[in-house]
């Protein structure tokens, strides 16, 4: 591959000169650029951050646009130029200066527009007016006024009345510029950034300060009003009057703007009112007017929301910068005051240095003077005096030369030491803003998490629903296939004699054998509900064993009292402690029992865990949900007739416990 090949293709590009309010400025720009590149790419050369209210203005078939930020530069209609010319200017204006100009940069360009403005009879200013904010506009420029350095004429370059007011009184440009230099000088001890927002703070009550006019019809065949466009609202003037409105519609009572082709409507919010309707000149007029209207609505809803945190910032970093300048800027007056006085005091011994050099000449002079008599002594003498009086006090102004000196450099040393604590606010607040980054930063994670975990939490949710759905459903299977081999199980707890008596007993605590896939699943969920319970239930089984040790002792006292009052009492205490067990015993009285019976305590029984019975001669059954023990007479093989012990017991669908 040849080296050409390798380099990279160049853009084509294409030239633009962008014009401020005191520069000029020349870009290489894409063809491919949008206008808020180029719009960004001067912004970033100027340092400007508030961008909001300016744009890129150009002139095409008489009438002034603005750029479009979202259409490609070449896509729009601009003069066809090489370099492209653009004014850089302020689009929207501000209701108060002073609170929405944060960066000093923001307010000189808003200086400098206004000015010329004024000066070009943009904006009608009175002549006293005009001479106070040309006296700022000096202060702005040259700085205090030092008579030693302005003398008379130094204005006579400068542009700083309109040309109405020039000629509307009959005075000199000598005449003007004393008037100018009257006021000038009781601006001392302004910086320049304060004196541009004085100026800025008196022009803004202007009346035509701000509006952007534009020629209206309310019929198709007369031009006989203006339609001005402002940061409040839209005004309606009459042709000769640009000052005070015949009709205003402020931006909180206007409802919609729209236009077709060349008429345009305002409808207000108020649906009674009347719907305004113009006709403009042109298409582009009321496209231009649209654009205005929606950039001043949207400034004008912004200066009523709460600040955003680049807002915050910027006037937070303005505030500071305020600071330092005026902390800076007292300093110097300070230093200055200082000097002055100083060089004063200097001059005043100069002064009176050459006064006594004089007098100690003439002195001399008068000594070394033939014939002189007693009386040329008193001369000498109050020189002499006169000097020594003159040493001292020069011995006292040094000491006080040394004295400022000595706090002059208190003093710098008192700002070195503000410089430093600035200097350490700045980090600390840098190092602040980190930490609430990192703290946003991590709440945003917190949050993040915490809706997972909340949604997994539903998911949870559900699945345990689904569960218990399933288990309430297994539990329904099993009730049903119990009831289902219930009349099995009555055959068999009744046999007859000629049925054989004990192998039909035996058959009655075999166990199902069951083979459906479906059934082993439920009997294995019901398992496990019955070992968790029976793992909770463990202090119950350990009171059950003391009631075992406890029926051994009071086998005398319940031949006395009778069977069904002890057991009635223990299983009572029983559902005392255990309110979440399954539904439990309760004892009736057999209907022969016998006291034999009673004197042996119950055996154990092995369970059956399908049918939940013990396989044993005796059986169990409950009935209408209670449980109850009887007597019943099995046969055996031998013929005897042996009484046996039959309890039933109310138990839970899945928890049995057996004594």
């Amino acid at each position: 591959m040849s080296i050409r090949g390798l380099t990279k293709k160049q853009p084509k590009i294409f030239k633009v000169k962008v014009i401020t309010m005191d520069a000029e400025m020349e870009f290489s720009c894409e063809m491919k650029w949008k206008g808020k590149d180029l719009f960004d790419l001067v912004c970033r050369t100027l340092g400007l951050r508030e961008t909001w209210f300016f744009g890129l203005q150009y002139t095409i078939k008489g009438v002034c646009t603005w750029l479009k930020m979202e259409k490609k530069v070449l896509e729009q209609e601009i003069p066809k130029e090489d370099p492209i010319k653009f004014r850089f200017l302020a689009k929207f204006y501000p209701e108060k200066a002073e609170e929405e100009l944060l960066q000093e940069i923001t307010q000189h360009l808003f200086f400098l527009q206004v000015k010329k403005q004024i000066l070009e009879e943009e904006i009608y200013c009175s002549p006293e007016v005009t001479v106070l904010l040309a006296s700022y506009a000096v202060q702005a420029k040259y700085g205090d006024y030092d008579p030693n350095f302005h003398k008379p004429g130094f204005l006579s370059q400068d542009e700083l009345l309109p040309t109405r007011v020039l000629k509307q009184y009959q005075m000199t440009v000598h005449m003007w510029e004393e008037k100018i230099t009257a006021w000038y000088a009781e601006h001392r001890g302004i910086a320049r950034d304060e004196a541009e927002m004085n100026y800025l703070k008196i022009a803004q009550d202007l009346a035509m300060y701000g509006v952007n006019y534009f020629p209206i019809e309310q019929n198709k065949n007369l031009t006989d009003l203006l339609l001005g466009v402002d940061a409040k609202g839209i005004h309606v003037y009459s042709i000769n009057n640009r000052f005070s409105p015949n009709k205003s519609f402020e931006w909180s009572a206007i409802r919609n703007i729209s236009y077709s082709e060349k008429e345009l409507t305002i409808k207000p919010l108020d649906k009674k009112a009347e719907v305004f309707k113009f006709f403009s000149s042109q298409l582009k007029v009321n496209k231009l007017i649209l654009q205005l209207c929606i950039g001043n609505h949207d400034l004008f809803m912004k200066r009523r929301r709460v600040d955003s945190i680049e807002i915050q910032q910027m006037k937070a970093q303005a505030k500071e910068e305020k600071a330092r300048k005026k902390m800076e800027h007292q300093r110097l007056s300070r230093e200055k005051q200082l000097r002055e006085e100083a060089e004063r005091a200097k001059d005043e011994l100069e002064r009176r240095l050459f006064q006594l050099e004089a007098e100690a000449r003439q002195a001399n002079e008068a000594l070394a003077l033939p014939g002189a008599n007693a009386r040329a002594m008193l001369p000498q003498l109050h020189s002499k005096e006169t000097a020594e009086l003159l040493a001292e006090k020069a011995q006292i102004a040094e000491e006080e030369a040394k004295l400022l000196a000595q706090n002059a450099a208190e003093a710098e040393q008192e700002r070195q030491r503000l410089e430093m604590a600035a200097l350490k606010t700045k980090e600390e607040k840098r190092l602040m803003e980190q930490k609430v980054r990192e703290a946003e930063r991590i709440a945003a994670k917190l949050v993040k998490e915490s809706d997972l975990r909340t949604k997994e939490t539903e998911y949870l949710k559900q699945d345990l629903s689904e569960a218990r759905e399933a288990e309430r459903r297994a539990k329904q299977q099993l009730l049903d296939i119990t009831r289902v081999s219930q009349p099995h199980t009555n055959r068999y707890l009744y046999p007859s004699p000629a049925e054989g008596g004990d192998l039909e007993v035996e058959k009655v605590y075999s166990r199902f054998d069951l083979k459906d896939v479906d059934l082993k699943r439920l009997s294995l969920e019901i398992e496990r509900e019955r070992l968790d319970y029976l793992e909770k239930s463990k202090n119950f089984e350990d009171r059950l064993k003391e009631l075992k040790s406890e029926i051994h002792a009071l086998k005398l006292e319940e031949k006395q009292k009778g069977p069904i009052s002890h057991w009635n009492e223990v299983f009572d205490s029983l559902d005392l402690t255990l309110r979440k067990a399954p539904s439990w015993i309760k004892l009736y009285e057999a209907r022969d029992g016998q006291d034999d019976n009673l004197q042996r305590p119950f055996s154990p029984f092995p369970l059956n865990a399908l049918s939940s019975r013990p396989i044993n001669n005796s059986s169990y059954s409950t009935t209408g949900g209670k449980c109850s023990r009887t007597n019943t007479s099995v046969s055996n093989n031998m013929g005897i007739e042996t009484r046996k012990n039959i309890v039933k017991v109310q138990q839970h669908d899945s928890d049995v416990i057996y004594i």
